[in-house]
């Protein structure tokens, strides 16, 4: 098996969540996709907006589809996106896109001692994360966990950029996707702003 793709040991999951507690990141563990669901839409008040950020673990879970379905409890923020012109509102949707009620996503590496690795191509998500949204809720596969940010940068170019490359070339016809902007949380100064779940699955890359 791809060692990227290896599930942590349950020393690795404990010490990881230890650290990002440390870091101020909220963490919590559970055993399968469908708890992850569960957990994270319990996270969120009904009637709250909510951006779904581009990632192949959301759809993996459920959670892009149950965010923006029609009819959702909750006020999606990609269908306002969707519904304005990028011709002529282009920085309407930049601000609806960075700072959201809620940012939902997931990351491409976490390190034992408690940091966070997002790689982008446009770095869309980035500013909610870092900064501008009020909360944010990650979900994550397991075999994410890394030793270091070393380990984690080699993990982002290694392993999600190729297949994120192959998925760029499916879904948008492009040649492929580049890592051009990566963002390395090391510790989170509002409390309770970031909540990261995760999961003892292979979830996404």
């Amino acid at each position: 098996m791809d060692k990227w793709n290896q599930l942590a040991s349950q020393e690795s999951i404990d010490k990881t969540i230890e650290h990002l507690k440390a870091n101020g990141i909220d963490a919590k563990f559970v055993s399968s996709r469908e708890d992850a669901k569960v957990e994270v839409l319990s996270l969120i008040p009904e009637g709250a907006e909510v951006m779904t950020m581009t990632s192949v673990t959301l759809s993996e879970i459920g959670l892009d589809q149950e965010i923006n379905k029609e009819g959702a409890k909750f006020k999606a923020v990609r269908d306002k996106l969707y519904s304005l012109d990028k011709k002529t509102q282009a920085q309407e949707m930049n601000r609806l896109g960075a700072a959201p009620q809620y940012a939902l996503g997931s990351v491409h590496a976490i390190t034992e001692d408690g940091s966070v690795l997002i790689a982008s191509n446009t770095g869309s998500q980035l500013p909610a994360y870092a900064y501008a949204a009020l909360n944010v809720i990650w979900a994550v596969g397991a075999q994410k966990i890394v030793k270091n940010t070393d380990e984690g940068i080699k993990r982002i170019y290694e392993h999600s950029l190729p297949l994120e490359s192959e998925r760029a070339k499916k879904a948008y016809g492009v040649p492929g996707s580049s890592v051009n902007k990566i963002l390395i949380i090391n510790k989170e100064v509002q409390p309770q702003r970031i909540t990261l779940i995760l999961v003892n699955e292979v979830l996404g890359f």
